[in-house]
Formats: C-alpha cells, structure tokens, sequence
C-alpha cells in the first residue's frame, strides 16, 4: 500500500470514529471513556491539536475542540455531559494521570 492510500484511510477511520461518538453515541460520558480506555473526546481533539501545531498550523485547544464537536465545547458539554460520582472523577484523576499528565490540569 503506497503512504497516500494509508494516510487517506487513517482518516477516513478518525472521520468514522468521530461521527461514531458524536453522531451515535453522545451519551457515552467522556469520563467513562477516559476510566475504561484511558482517552476521550478531549484527547482526541487534542491530539488534532497536536498535529496541526507540529505542521506549523496554530490552533489553539479551544479551536481543536470546537472542530472536533462541531460546536463550542461548553455548548457539547451542557448539552450531553452529566456530572460525574465522587468515584467516576477518583477514577479520572488516575486515568488522566496515567495517560495524560497532570490531573489538575486535564485539557
């Protein structure tokens, strides 16, 4: 397989898994995808983030996002995230922690 066909169906595979989890299953909380798989929406945008950054591309986590949700981030969250148990965000802080960096300073 030639590095054009690869990088064109990596990106149709990120372009699935985002409709997947914004168009099919925005009732999966994104801190039960950081405890069970250690990313979530977030990282991803973050990661988009990431490598447009390394392309010399500025974009900010806010702009990442806002590409990701198709949406400003709070607008997402008010409209789909429910407050998490005092165990669900024990549980991120070590899932945040292990995958990401600072728990005090999730992104």
């Amino acid at each position: 397989m030639d590095d054009r066909t690869r990088i064109e169906l990596e990106a149709a595979a990120f372009r699935t898994l985002r409709e997947h989890l914004m168009e099919k299953r925005p009732d999966v909380q994104n801190i039960d995808m950081m405890n069970l798989t250690g990313f979530c929406r977030n990282c991803l945008s973050r990661w988009y983030q990431e490598a447009a950054n390394a392309r010399g591309i500025e974009m900010t986590k806010d702009e990442a996002r806002e590409i990701f949700y198709g949406m400003p981030y709070e607008d997402w969250k008010a409209g789909h995230q429910t407050e998490a148990s005092p165990e669900k965000q024990a549980e991120f802080r070590q899932a945040f922690a292990q995958n990401v960096g600072n728990p005090d300073k999730p992104g």
